[in-house]
């Protein structure tokens, strides 16, 4: 598959032949990987809250009065001993779910929140090419953006520009981004924008809501920051990150296509020695 190099006035620099994207689309498997990428972030309290006052068996159930709350009109809870005097005791509930300062009822625990959805290797990486062609597919880019769906891409994807782009400032890269995307439609999807969330999330520490904007993936050995868009290096690419609920608008630097290259061959020549030690031992 040849594909064209864009360079940073949006003309053809020249092309590349690879074979990362050829890979057959497989949505059911790329779906169930970006499940199991998904993370929660445990929360809890802390495991002592509501316990470090001691109260439990300061009040017996048992027949003798002493410690006991016969007859003293209150009910028989965990409670903590401030002052006694004789067999008077100033007391009050501790401890337990309905007491001031007691433990919680039904707290979250955080080995519900650790349960990992394991992935055979091989499907993984399956999912990882798959959603590289995925991605390269104008069709499913459609399908992914509501703005997009009526209007034709005239840009051939996958999109690959110079790595020169990267040596740019930020008003610089942006002005070379809007001559490579060209359209209009694909100018507003690419960068990111902020808004207010609607609902009571506003008063909850969330008040902001952001599009995930365009993902730009470069090499392991390049750097980028910049705010606007997402940039990952090749190493640090998951699947969730080019297929979450569809094919996200990618674009690759001319290195990270080499470095996908490698690692593409890698894992086909691995899968090679692979096939051709069970043959070997086959034959034994």
């Amino acid at each position: 598959m040849k594909i064209q190099i864009l360079n940073i006035e949006g003309g053809k620099k020249g092309e590349i032949e690879t074979n990362i994207f050829g890979e057959s689309i497989r949505e059911d498997i790329i779906q169930r990987v970006v499940e199991a990428e998904k993370r929660k972030q445990p929360y809890a309290p802390f495991y002592l809250a509501g316990r470090q006052a001691s109260a439990s068996g300061n009040i017996r159930h048992g027949r003798r009065k002493w410690k006991t709350a016969y007859g003293k009109g209150i009910s028989r809870v965990p409670r903590k001993i401030f002052w006694r005097r004789g067999t008077q005791f100033y007391w009050q509930a501790a401890t337990i779910a309905s007491a001031r300062g007691g433990i919680k009822a039904h707290p979250p625990k955080i080995l519900s929140m650790l349960r990992i959805k394991k992935v055979n290797k091989k499907e993984r990486k399956r999912a990882f090419w798959s959603a590289l062609t995925l991605i390269s597919s104008a069709d499913e880019l459609k399908k992914k953006y509501k703005t997009l769906s009526d209007k034709e891409i005239k840009i051939k994807l996958p999109i690959v520009i110079e790595s020169k782009i990267l040596q740019l400032k930020t008003k610089e890269f942006f002005s070379a981004l809007e001559k490579i995307l060209q359209e209009k439609e694909l100018k507003e999807v690419a960068i990111q924008k902020k808004h207010v969330r609607a609902g009571k999330g506003k008063m909850r520490g969330r008040k902001y809501k952001k599009t995930a904007g365009m993902l730009l993936v470069i090499g392991n050995k390049e750097e980028k920051k910049i705010q606007g868009i997402e940039v990952k290096k090749v190493s640090r690419l998951r699947v969730s990150d080019l297929a979450s609920n569809g094919a996200r608008l990618t674009v690759f630097t001319e290195e990270a296509i080499k470095d996908l290259e490698n690692k593409f061959l890698g894992e086909k020549n691995k899968e090679i020695k692979e096939e051709n030690k069970k043959i070997k031992m086959e034959k034994k």
